[in-house]
């Protein structure tokens, strides 16, 4: 299995063609449609990824919400199984580090609008004890924009097992680049976010966006730890932590990490259903972390992206003020989320790990979310999984062709 794919071939003759004035706008849109459905079609039958889910929604209106493929497809062994699951729209997906942005970020623009937190603030004024001549000089914006010098990646569950003796750990580790110097995304920093909502909300991250966010939206299949929650349909992700030994064990392979890798051997041997893929949410927290562990649908994903495309209104109410979203999705300085490159100024995304992509374009008032279950085809011989971001970049180009054609 080859973990690059091309679209070029799947794509000829599927993308709409010029446009003239005397075409109608939907004409055009359903065949943009129709392109993004062959792309996720094509990775599924060239055996790139088991399934999907792919919603599409313009200026709050949802044009597309459908299922392709299979929940799980294959076994521990990477063996095909007998019957396969089919995925459902209903199906939930581990989101990995788009958790970082629909619950971290989303927690943290509640909490700015409400005045319990102030982006320019130090960590300290939230942890007080998050003090040293370099970590006094981080910022919660710091940590927003991965700009704060904190490590990217260690395996903390190495030295802490409970989100209290993780904080202690990203405490005393040594920064590895001077604060501000660069852009260095940091799931390290993103952990420390979510220490500073609770902090600062006094309720932990899983319950305040909850009840701060979620509910109030009518949202019901976003949570973090989904079984405790009654849920039973889940996209599964990987088998074992195998991704994460290869980075602990392998010198050229991740991160590094510098101690002993058979210091700890407590790693899970069975394929991950409903339980978060990412070991330092998982082993570490609880299952609830600031920049993994949220499980979602498309649906309550495009609800999410349309609130922030409608300034912090859904349905007639207002959710967060205006001038916060414009604060965090300033064009050029976005705060907890990425500006993609070649999208219209202003546009934000987030990927995760398992396959994850949401994405929102005002210029488009697009709302455009793609969730696939891509390490259930297992890792290739180098040990990565499946490139999705071409499939992503494929899906998403006719949608804007359609909606945007002089771009």
């Amino acid at each position: 299995m080859s973990g690059t794919w091309s679209f070029a071939a799947q794509a000829a003759g599927l993308l709409p063609l010029a446009t003239t004035g005397a075409q109608a706008q939907g004409a055009k849109l359903d065949a943009a449609v129709a392109a993004a459905n062959a792309v996720v079609e094509a990775a599924i039958t060239d055996g790139h990824i088991p399934g999907a889910a792919m919603v599409i929604a313009v200026d709050g209106k949802v044009i597309q919400e459908r299922a392709f493929g299979y929940a799980e497809l294959n076994d521990f062994n990477m063996r095909r199984l007998p019957a396969p699951r089919l995925l459902k729209t209903t199906t939930l997906f581990d989101l990995a580090s788009v958790t970082k942005v629909m619950a971290t970020t989303m927690t943290m623009m509640i909490l700015v609008d409400r005045g319990k937190v102030k982006v320019d603030a130090p960590v300290y004024t939230y942890l007080p004890d998050f003090r040293g001549p370099e970590l006094d000089k981080i910022t919660v914006r710091h940590l927003l924009t991965h700009t704060s010098g904190l490590v990217q990646w260690q395996p903390l569950y190495y030295h802490g097992a409970t989100k209290t003796e993780v904080y202690q750990v990203i405490r005393k580790m040594p920064l590895k680049w001077a604060v501000g110097e660069g852009y260095h995304y940091s799931d390290l920093g993103f952990m420390l976010l979510g220490y500073i909502a609770e902090a600062a909300s006094g309720k932990a991250l899983d319950v305040f966006v909850a009840e701060a966010l979620y509910r109030p939206l009518g949202l019901r299949s976003t949570t973090f730890r989904p079984r405790d929650h009654g849920f039973a349909d889940f996209a599964v992700t990987e088998a074992g932590n195998g991704y994460e030994r290869h980075m602990v064990y392998g010198p050229n392979f991740g991160y590094g990490y510098p101690g002993d890798p058979k210091s700890w051997n407590g790693w899970r041997q069975y394929v991950f259903n409903g339980e978060v893929d990412d070991g330092n949410a998982w082993y570490g927290n609880g299952g609830i972390a600031g920049h993994a562990g949220l499980f979602s649908t498309g649906a309550d994903l495009r609800v999410l992206l349309d609130l922030l495309l409608n300034h912090g209104v859904s349905e007639g109410k207002r959710h967060i003020g205006a001038e916060t979203i414009d604060t965090f999705l300033q064009p050029g300085a976005h705060l907890g989320w990425v500006q993609p490159e070649g999208l219209p100024p202003g546009s934000f995304s987030h990927t995760g790990f398992t396959g994850t992509y949401v994405l929102g374009v005002p210029e488009a008032k697009l709302a455009f979310v793609l969730l696939t279950n891509r390490q259930n085809m297992g890792a290739n011989a180098a040990g990565y999984f499946p490139d999705v971001a071409p499939l992503q970049t494929a899906a998403v180009r006719p949608l804007l062709d359609a909606l945007l054609p002089s771009k």
